[in-house]
């Protein structure tokens, strides 16, 4: 039962509750390890995001291990059950496969391109996985969920923090593509392959093929290791607790610094099932996506602890009705069912 109480500042607060692991929670199971106070609303809160010191005294790193990456997945594949984001994913893959396949049809060689562009993903799926974060954090807090309420993630208090995130993220992908070209060039000159065969024989025949896998691919890996570091935990974070972007990246890369092997199996696990994505003509890549980004928000919520006394943060309140906005339904009150 909830109490209510109204004191002089106009804050609400609601009774807090601590939830054990396996043992359900309004419909859903939270760690053990964590007091979660289930709901403490403000009427004075910010619409953005937090100071980065209120943020960082609020939490607690904590140790994990690789039974804890595997609670992760399949916490996010019973997300994806339930919530099933296929089609959006679907809707956002095939318009950029589009657009290489008319550049292609044009004449340009994309050919060379195609792994780092593949691989580049990897880079930007934090970003993408935005609404998937949502969806998760929904679904966790009991709140019935369609894939279309990942649009929500819009309303957030710190969405402009995770769109300059965001924005650093695709810079870093264009600087990836960048590189991988200069290397290829560097490679095999400026002359395009004549197909996709003779492509593949030269790299995987010649020794100037084995040497642009090698530093191809070990350039790559630099570049993931550093996206993996700033965000493995950054989204979920500003979306859960509205905390800034600097904040959110320094908090990753301490996760990183504390769990170094946890969070390298967890790169390899997404390098692998994104691979895998790939192989049917990216369609595998609709169901990969969805299951990452809601593995990622368990991942999160495994690896940080919250303080149990702090803030529930409240949602953002939903637009106020405006009388204009009516007209002219206004003019007939018994035809709107007021609530």
């Amino acid at each position: 039962m909830a109490v209510l109480g109204f004191v002089a500042s106009g804050q609400i607060a609601s009774l807090s509750e601590t939830c054990e692991r396996r043992q359900p929670c309004g419909g859903y199971t939270l760690d053990r390890r964590e007091r979660t106070t289930m709901a403490t609303y403000h009427s004075n809160v910010a619409p953005h995001a937090r100071p980065g010191d209120e943020v960082a005294a609020e939490l607690t790193i904590r140790n994990i291990d690789f039974s804890d990456l595997q609670r992760a997945l399949q916490l996010g594949w019973e997300d994806f059950k339930a919530m099933p984001s296929h089609a959006l994913m679907l809707c956002a893959i095939y318009p950029v496969l589009g657009l290489v396949l008319a550049r292609a049809a044009f004449g340009y060689s994309v050919i060379p391109l195609l792994f780092p562009l593949a691989a580049g993903f990897a880079l930007l799926g934090p970003f993408a996985a935005l609404g998937l974060y949502e969806l998760s954090s929904r679904r966790e807090r009991g709140i019935e969920a369609s894939a279309w309420d990942a649009f929500e993630v819009l309303r957030s208090p710190s969405f402009g923090a995770m769109l300059g995130l965001g924005t650093l993220l695709l810079a870093l992908f264009v600087t990836w593509v960048a590189t991988a070209q200069a290397i290829y060039i560097a490679v095999f000159g400026y002359g395009g392959a004549t197909g996709f065969g003779d492509f593949i024989q030269h790299v995987l025949t010649t020794r100037q093929g084995w040497w642009l896998i090698v530093v191809g691919c070990g350039t790559g890996f630099l570049f993931a290791l550093l996206a993996l570091s700033i965000t493995v935990v950054s989204f979920p974070l500003m979306l859960d607790r509205r905390a800034g972007a600097l904040e959110a990246m320094v908090t990753s890369l301490r996760v990183t610094a504390k769990n170094p092997v946890a969070i390298g199996t967890w790169g390899l696990i997404v390098a692998a099932l994104l691979v895998i994505g790939t192989i049917p003509f990216f369609l595998g890549l609709a169901v990969v996506v969805p299951l990452l980004g809601h593995a990622t928000w368990h991942l999160y919520r495994e690896v940080i602890a919250v303080d149990p006394n702090a803030v529930r943060l409240a949602p953002p309140a939903p637009p106020q009705r405006k009388p204009a906005a009516d007209f002219p339904a206004n003019l007939f009150p018994w035809s709107r069912d007021d609530k």
